[in-house]
């Protein structure tokens, strides 16, 4: 979580720092008119769960904090109205007295709900769209003051190029989500050979709503995780001993210490690694509870592509024996028509490759002359 104290904002993994004028949190719509009709020069924080320096600045920095939950419910066609600093985490306190979930998330909620539709922050399905994609309207506070309500028939193209804007049109002040019924998920996680993964991924994501793979640039495993619909009972999920955040983080310490321990170590994930199936709502399944913090970088790559660049980027990370314990992350994404999107008119295979915080992340770009045409360096 970002840190809003006098005048230092830190980003999340605490990659990102900024000291702005001043950091102002207003408590209403009213007030948040006041300050940007008042102010020259803005710049807007969710979570501060980006990794980019999106909202570093030295003049005014805002947060949205205040501006939660839901202002306005269409039951009929399943879609709610959102204050735009509400947290995913806060969403189904707020969802499910409605009857209400998100169509789809990632496996952190730390976000705020309009930093996440700003970025294009996705989870994984092959028939399933980054979050931005089910926005159905929003209300925007541009630099002078007006608000615009934006959707497909009104102000079309300022909707168009607003559901990934990265801030850059003004203030998201509502934003109206379509969601889906509530629903149960089922998770599932095992061990599986890279080369299995290899031959047979393309299978399995048409036999599953979720599927991701985190693969251990050293080791010949990975773990699997999928996510389906059920109405089976709850079965919630249990933290296992130790966690996966505290072996994670062990590890970590370890190999930054010697480097040596990274193949040896990776080896080993079958002992720590149990399958395992647990069956909740879909707002507790979805994210995956972990405070060890880290950088990352993400590429969108076209479906029939991504296999082949998952091994050459394996390959580059042991040739240059770039020292991350951090697994590569592997899902599916669907193609959207969103502008400024990631996923624009391509259905994606999307890498994300991580750094413990107490290491340098450039060092993967440095070292690693097989990632420079690689673009973004994102949420």
């Amino acid at each position: 979580m970002d840190e809003l104290t006098q005048n230092t904002w830190v980003n999340w993994s605490g990659f990102q720092k900024s000291n702005p004028q001043q950091i102002l949190k207003p408590q209403n719509l009213t007030a948040l008119q006041d300050i940007v009709c008042s102010h020259p020069k803005i710049r807007v924080v969710g979570a501060g769960h980006s990794f980019t320096p999106l909202v570093c600045t030295d003049m005014t920095l805002l947060s949205l904090d205040h501006l939660s939950g839901v202002e306005q419910v269409d039951a009929e066609h399943c879609q709610s109205t959102i204050w735009s600093g509400t947290r995913l985490y806060d969403l189904d306190q707020h969802l499910q007295p409605l009857d209400q979930a998100l169509m789809q998330q990632g496996d952190i909620d730390q976000q705020s709900l309009a930093g996440a539709v700003s970025t294009g922050t996705h989870g994984t399905g092959a028939d399933l769209q980054c979050i931005s994609a089910y926005v159905e309207g929003f209300e925007l506070l541009t630099a002078s003051g007006e608000l615009l309500q934006c959707s497909r028939t009104e102000n079309a193209e300022i909707f168009e190029a607003g559901r990934v804007s990265l801030g850059s049109l003004g203030i998201l002040t509502k934003i109206t989500m379509q969601n889906k019924p509530r629903y149960k998920l089922k998770e599932h996680v095992e061990l599986c050979s890279v080369k299995d993964m290899l031959s047979h991924i393309h299978q399995w994501k048409t036999q599953h709503r979720h599927i991701e793979c985190f693969i251990f640039s050293y080791g010949d495993q990975l773990m699997l995780k999928t996510l389906d619909e059920t109405e089976e009972e709850i079965r919630p999920r249990k933290e296992s001993w130790p966690s996966e955040d505290s072996l994670l983080t062990l590890c970590s310490e370890l190999t930054k210490a010697f480097p040596s321990l990274n193949p040896h170590l990776q080896k080993l994930l079958g002992v720590f690694v149990q399958p395992s199936t647990f069956i909740d709502w879909s707002s507790k399944i979805f994210p995956t509870p972990r405070n060890i913090k880290f950088n990352e970088m993400e590429y969108q790559i076209p479906v029939d592509q991504g296999l082949n660049c998952l091994q050459e980027v394996l390959q580059e990370l042991r040739k240059y024996k770039v020292s991350t314990f951090f697994p590569l992350e592997f899902r599916f994404v669907k193609g959207d028509d969103i502008w400024l999107s990631p996923f624009y008119q391509q259905d994606s295979i999307s890498i994300s490759v991580h750094q413990y915080h107490k290491q340098n992340p450039q060092l993967i770009f440095y070292q690693n002359r097989g990632f420079e045409t690689w673009e973004t360096f994102r949420e």
